[in-house]
């Protein structure tokens, strides 16, 4: 019992957020087993249930079942909470119920929350998560306050459901949705591609999410100043720009062509900005191109920032390995942002994330493909979205078999907690070593 005890208190950060996140992942797969959850009042096979669940508490918003039409009002409320739970991070929701009910945070506690919002320093890590929690709800009602009017029109009562769940999916990255039905099933926002009040207000709602927490507090407390930002700030904001207006330009000019100009514009920006890491779509992805299909699995790659409720390998993680190429291009020995040095451990820590996503991958998509039989280009691209925590699909999802399907549950829950999250946790235990081997170069490139 002693021994089990001196256990646990030795967690470190990062095994307490695996555990945090698997723990949420299984007691909502539990409750979506129940008869309640579903519109038939059947029990839902554990399989489905585990990847709605592990889905949801990353973030992603591949399905099996369609949320609208499968799952009950009380199974659409688990599968929110879940998003709520998996959006914030179950670390800052667990701090944020500490802090509610008046308990003292130990440093611990504040040395974990730190790990799981990314911020740089412990110090004013609960005055963080307070502003964190406050200004969640407030974008999450205001976004659902602006939706309401159109779905209230279409949908009456109902309509009011829709806007919160949708908004809440929006802001966490989540992409699940409640517009199917059993004629028209996986119906994402195909039918508000023209409407600008819904496009303009998910997009806003993706991109506040995805930018993360930390900058809102730069943007915050330095509002106009851009020069005053933290270094991360300033490289979130332009890698997202660039990121937004790039792919937004490919899409607009050789994608969709046949459409009218309004509606070619809000539906290419909407392509370029889902794919990091929302998962909602306004157009039936499968007749894109293959350039089309290729730009999206790249932009779902990539993800969103860190300590937001975004996926992906990060924009900064990509920002950081360009600036260590131009840095190698122009034999500089030092790569930069904005006037600052990047330190050498975080290009290595780049490089192994970058490493890790693209072996993650190019695995998940060779495995999926070879136990379906399917085309890689599916798999290649239904693997992005899973790793990438994003849950678009171009439609294979819910024809998949059980190992295929654990195999996506995977690659979603590396995604959402991170590669080295993982790894740091496994080797805790494991002190580096002072000494260092010889050196020899070796020949690259």
């Amino acid at each position: 019992m002693e021994e089990t005890y001196h256990r646990k208190r030795h967690l470190t950060s990062f095994q307490v957020i695996i555990f945090g996140f698997a723990g949420a992942i299984l007691i909502g797969a539990l409750l979506l087993m129940l008869p309640v959850s579903t519109q038939s009042r059947e029990v839902t096979p554990f399989h489905d249930a585990l990847f709605t669940s592990a889905s949801a508490v990353c973030v992603t918003g591949l399905v099996v079942q369609d949320t609208a039409s499968y799952w009950s009002g009380f199974g659409q409320l688990v599968i929110l909470m879940m998003i709520q739970v998996g959006g914030m991070g179950v670390i800052t929701v667990a701090a944020a119920v500490a802090l509610v009910s008046g308990k003292k945070i130990s440093l611990m506690q504040r040395s974990t929350m730190q790990e799981a919002i990314a911020a740089p320093k412990v110090g004013g890590i609960v005055r963080l998560t307070g502003f964190i929690v406050r200004t969640t709800i407030v974008i999450e009602l205001l976004g659902a306050i602006l939706m309401m009017p159109v779905f209230c029109r279409d949908y009456g009562r109902q309509g009011i459901w829709k806007a919160i769940f949708h908004s809440i999916s929006a802001f966490c990255n989540a992409g699940f949705d409640v517009m199917g039905t059993e004629d028209a099933p996986y119906a994402s926002l195909t039918s508000y591609a023209g409407n600008p009040l819904i496009n303009i207000t998910v997009m806003l709602l993706i991109v506040i999410g995805g930018i993360g927490f930390l900058t809102w507090d730069d943007v915050r407390t330095n509002k106009r100043h851009f020069k005053r930002y933290r270094m991360q700030s300033k490289v979130i904001l332009s890698a997202t720009a660039i990121l937004i207006a790039v792919p937004a330009l490919f899409l607009f000019f050789f994608e969709f062509s046949d459409l009218p100009l309004g509606e070619r514009l809000l539906t290419s920006l909407f392509q370029s900005i889902t794919p990091r890491t929302a998962g909602f779509n306004t157009t039936n992805l499968t007749e894109l191109s293959e350039a089309g299909q290729t730009v999206l699995i790249l932009l779902m790659l990539i993800g969103g920032s860190p300590g937001s409720t975004a996926g992906g390998m990060k924009t900064t993680t990509v920002a950081v390995l360009i600036a260590n190429a131009i840095a190698v291009f122009r034999r500089k020995e030092d790569a930069h942002f904005f006037g600052r040095r990047l330190d050498m451990s975080t290009i290595r820590s780049a490089a192994t994330i970058f490493m890790m996503y693209i072996s993650l991958f190019l695995t998940g998509a060779l495995l999926i493909s070879l136990a379906e039989g399917l085309p890689m280009g599916v798999c290649l691209f239904e693997a992005a979205s899973a790793v990438g925590t994003v849950g678009l699909s171009l439609g294979i999802t819910p024809t998949l078999g059980i190992f295929s399907q654990i195999v996506l549950i995977l690659l979603m829950f590396l995604g959402r907690v991170g590669g080295l999250t993982l790894i740091y946790a496994a080797i805790s235990g494991n002190h580096p070593n002072a000494a260092k081997l010889p050196k020899e170069k070796i020949t690259v490139g």
